[in-house]
């Protein structure tokens, strides 16, 4: 398993890398969506060179963000700060990724050498994951309105209800709040503990 040692070291290099650059690039959004937050709310006068440049060369970067802002209901002055936020939690999590990626393949060659029994609980605890993952998804599903049926949340209700659908018969109802997924969400948690502490 030796040939995982290089691809750690690619995933340690690209989150070196893309860390100053991603906090970087939110940062330069920022001072752009300063400005054209300024020009737009007419903080800055209309004539001005800094109002005649961000319309000339800033506010063509937002207006991607803008159109859809708009199509939702939005202000077209929030659309830079939509983009900034969306540069900011789109990067962190990418590094989230990248630093969850890392750690499941070094957790995978120590596994290989402590033989087929560490290999078969570090299988189960991804199992364990991606159930505590879809658990979340379908979670956060309930609160947008997802459907089952839906391409994005079909997954998560695929996954997470052959466990949550017994539980739910179990455990009382507190009105319209469903216990299941919480409890669910415990148990497994409780599960990997038990799986990658044995």
């Amino acid at each position: 398993m030796n040939v995982l040692a290089p691809a750690i070291q690619i995933l340690s290099d690209a989150i070196a890398v893309l860390r100053p650059v991603i906090f970087g690039t939110a940062a330069v959004t920022a001072i752009a969506a300063t400005a054209s937050w300024a020009v737009r709310t007419r903080r800055v006068g209309a004539f001005s060179a800094l109002a005649r440049f961000t319309r000339r060369g800033i506010d063509p970067i937002f207006l991607p963000t803008e159109r859809r802002v708009v199509r939702l209901g939005g202000q077209p002055a929030q659309a830079p700060w939509w983009t900034v936020g969306a540069i900011a939690i789109g990067g962190l999590i990418v590094l989230a990724l990248l630093e969850f990626l890392r750690q499941q393949l070094m957790m995978l060659m120590a596994s290989s050498y402590s033989g087929p029994t560490r290999m078969a609980q570090l299988v189960l605890n991804w199992v364990l994951m991606l159930l505590k993952v879809a658990l979340m998804a379908r979670v956060i599903a309930s609160w947008v309105g997802g459907s089952p049926y839906s391409r994005w949340w079909g997954w998560s209700f695929k996954l997470t209800e052959w466990f949550l659908a017994p539980l739910r018969r179990v455990l009382p109802t507190l009105g319209p709040i469903d216990l299941s997924p919480l409890v669910a969400y415990f148990g497994l948690t409780f599960l990997q503990w038990l799986v990658m502490g044995s």
